[in-house]
């Protein structure tokens, strides 16, 4: 099996490909290293599965960790060096995690989502179209859901008022990649990701803002005076439903009786169970052992008040079910968080 991880430097990207490539699964990664925020902690995500690179020139190169993993600098919108690296390589599956996250970034920089989010998904649809790609799996978003307030939130759902761009970019990918299935063939399946956190994590969220507070002493904005609900996913449950869909499309790609060998299939990915901000909140105080100032603030322009995803399709297809609770998840990142910024 030969799988292309792209955001392979990102959070789920690097957790992904580290997991497949501790079971000998060849795997090409690939990611653009952008400053959407720090590049130290991309470089040393991909320092941990053994990539290191000069960051003036990051050519292709081998992991000196895994002898199955390669990494290339590529970023999704040169169309050109996507071709290449799809005419080189005989992929089996595609799982393309590259993107430019963020909601609230989303309003000040809408660009960036168009190039990022549209263009680059038409590369990577485009390339896995021309060269028979088995199964390219992709990143959607809870946001999807927008001002829908039906919970939880069920694929069934309609999912077409999206409250930002970066929402309305990924509804694009979901339409874009159904419209691919059934023109050619392609077999895609899209995952809806609900609030994902734990080690090596993203920090522009929550959960890294807030542990960064405590351990600094300074202040949080707290939207919507804390009334806000969130369906937390710790990484490894994610990355685990993410292994599940891989292993049995491959295993099954001539069954096309099999859910994995249907043309199209949207799933929610998360931990079924949201918790109030507030709550939230005191669980970083209570295992951080700190206090965190709070500034009280309206709601956010592009925020959504609540995610809560329904997994019955995800679990009765693939056996999907999370593992970690929020506490456990927390406290894992928390002792993460103070060994790499040794606090």
């Amino acid at each position: 099996m030969k799988i292309l991880i792209t955001g392979s430097a990102g959070f789920i990207g690097y957790h992904l490909t580290k997991k497949l490539c501790q079971q000998g699964i060849e795997v090409i990664a690939i990611d653009s290293i952008n400053n959407y925020y720090d590049e130290d902690l991309k470089y040393s995500r991909l320092a941990e599965l053994g990539i290191y690179i000069d960051k003036l020139d990051s050519e292709h190169i081998r992991s000196s960790k895994y002898n199955d993993l390669i990494f290339k600098k590529i970023d999704l919108v040169d169309s050109d060096k996507i071709k290449k690296l799809f005419s080189e390589n005989n992929f089996d599956i595609v799982c393309n995690l590259a993107a430019q996250a963020g909601v609230r970034y989303s309003i000040t920089n809408p660009q960036t989502y168009i190039e990022s989010n549209i263009k680059g998904f038409l590369n990577i649809l485009e390339a896995s179209k021309d060269s028979n790609i088995n199964h390219l799996i992709y990143a959607s978003s809870s946001s999807v859901y927008g001002l829908n307030k039906n919970y939880p939130y069920s694929v069934k759902n309609l999912s077409d008022s999206p409250a930002s761009l970066y929402a309305a970019s990924k509804k694009s990918n979901e339409l874009m990649a159904h419209s691919y299935s059934h023109l050619y063939g392609l077999n895609t399946t899209g995952l809806r990701f609900f609030t994902v956190y734990g080690p090596w994590g993203r920090p522009d969220m929550a959960y890294f803002l807030f542990t960064k507070a405590a351990y600094e002493n300074s202040e949080i904005k707290v939207f919507n005076n804390g009334d806000l609900y969130r369906d937390f996913t710790y990484i490894d449950d994610i990355v685990d439903g993410i292994e599940a869909i891989i292993k049995k499309s491959f295993i099954k790609k001539n069954n096309l009786d099999d859910a994995s060998s249907n043309s199209h299939r949207i799933y929610n990915i998360g931990n079924n169970s949201p918790v109030s901000l507030m709550e939230f909140i005191n669980k970083i105080e209570s295992i951080t052992g700190k206090e965190i100032k709070k500034v009280m603030k309206p709601m956010q322009m592009g925020d959504i008040y609540k995610t809560f995803a329904d997994i019955d399709t995800l679990t009765e297809d693939y056996g999907f079910k999370p593992k970690t609770n929020l506490d456990d998840g927390l406290k894992i990142f928390n002792e993460w968080y103070k060994t790499y910024y040794k606090v």
